[in-house]
This record gives C-alpha cells, structure tokens and sequence, in this order.
C-alpha cells in the first residue's frame, strides 16, 4: 500500500467505507423524499382543482344585465322596419308606369336636334315599370327584414347570465332580452358540450362562447361580472372540441 492509504489501518479503511455508503444512502433517500413530496404535491393540487370545479351549489359565474340597451335596440329595430315597409308600399302602389309619356317625348325630340354634352348624356328612365316597381318593393322589405333579423340575432346571442351547477356538470346560458332580466332564452348543455375560443383577457370588447349544437357564437360581453374567475378559467372559459 502506498500513499495515504498506507497509513490508515484496517478499521479506519472500513470506517471510511462506511461512511461513504451511509452518505451516498442518505443521499438516495433524499432524493426520494423530494420525489414523493413533489408528487404528493401535484396530486393534492390536482384533487383541489377536480373539488373547485365541482362546486356544492349553484354558482353565477358570469351576469350583465342590458335590459335597457336591448329595449332602445327593439325600438330602433321596429321603427326601421316600418320605414321600409312604408317605402316599399309607396313604392309599389305610387310609382306609375311613363312608358306611353316616354313614346311621345321620343317622337317629338325626332324633329329637334340636340348637341353637345345633353345629347350625349340624355336618357329616360321609367321608374314606373313593373322591373323597378318590384324591384324596388322587394329590396325595401328585405332591407327592413335585415336589420330586424340582426337586432333578434344579436339579442339571442348576447348572454346575460352563466350558471354553473352543482356538481359542475351542467351550464346554463341566459340570453338578454328587452322585457327585462330572466325572461331571456335559457340553454342548459353539458359543460363538456361549452368552449370558449378566446381567453378573456385576449379578447377586446366579447368573450366568444361556443355552444355545441349552436351555429353561432355566444357572446359575454367584458363589461360585465365575473363572480370567480378563477372557477370560469376552468370550466366554461377553458378550451375544449365541440
């Protein structure tokens, strides 16, 4: 034996190894202390977040009452249709056919001359006849008919209320409506069957809503309150396939 390793005996070799061994087990088990806390850990966080999302009760998650600005909307709406359903009668029982005026002006300009720019640019038309009659009638009804399909549309799609239900299986959506709050349209679905495609913080102005089964989009609008956020992100804010 040379070196430093001479000058040790038996018994301290063998304490040596000991305690080597001792230390690199301590270590091990240190290691796997920390392993399981670490798991431990993230089972607990996962078992709070299934049990925050199952609540005991009914939950408001999300409420914004525009009774008022829906009822300025229905009026709008309602006036606008009768304006053009007003323009659209005057149009088809006012307008009268000038196709024999419209002859006898033609015949009469025969034995005059017209130059310059008023010949060149001189027509007639008849507003009169049956083409524009209806044409006219027909686009001023489905003008009005538009703008009361949007006003309806954009109320059915408005939400003023998200429940969450006991258990945080189920969803209810309220829709706005003009005649005051709760007597708009109620969707109870699945919470599986409810995405939203945007985060509310990245959205501007509407929180999009996805409703499987639904065409469109369910809007929430941002001025509106969010009882717990924290209990929305996971549940009907969280994205999901629909």
């Amino acid at each position: 034996m040379t070196g430093r390793s001479a000058c040790l005996s038996l018994p301290d070799c063998r304490k040596m190894n000991c305690s080597r061994t001792f230390f690199r087990y301590s270590r091990l088990a240190t290691l796997f202390s920390l392993s399981w806390f670490r798991s431990r850990r993230q089972l607990s966080a996962r078992r709070s977040l299934c049990t925050s999302a199952q609540p005991s009760r009914d939950v408001v998650l999300f409420e914004h009452d525009r009774t008022r600005f829906f009822r300025l909307l229905s009026v709008f709406c309602g006036g606008q249709f009768l304006f053009w359903t007003y323009l659209g009668h005057f149009a088809y029982t006012g307008l009268r056919d000038t196709g024999g005026a419209t002859e006898k002006r033609k015949a009469e300009a025969s034995t005059t001359t017209t130059t310059g720019l008023a010949g060149m640019w001189s027509f007639e038309l008849n507003l009169g006849s049956n083409t524009w009659r209806y044409g006219f009638t027909l686009g001023c009804l489905a003008i009005g008919a538009g703008i009361v399909g949007l006003g309806v549309l954009f109320c059915r799609r408005s939400v003023s209320q998200v429940v969450l239900h006991q258990g945080g299986r189920m969803v209810t959506v309220s829709t706005q409506s003009p005649l005051g709050p709760g007597r708009g349209r109620r969707i109870t679905v699945p919470l599986s069957q409810v995405a939203c495609h945007a985060h509310r913080h990245e959205s501007p102005s509407f929180i999009p809503l996805r409703v499987k089964g639904h065409k469109f989009y369910f809007l929430l609008d941002k001025e509106g309150t969010v009882n717990n956020a924290r209990l929305f992100d996971i549940t009907v804010g969280a994205y999901r396939p629909v």
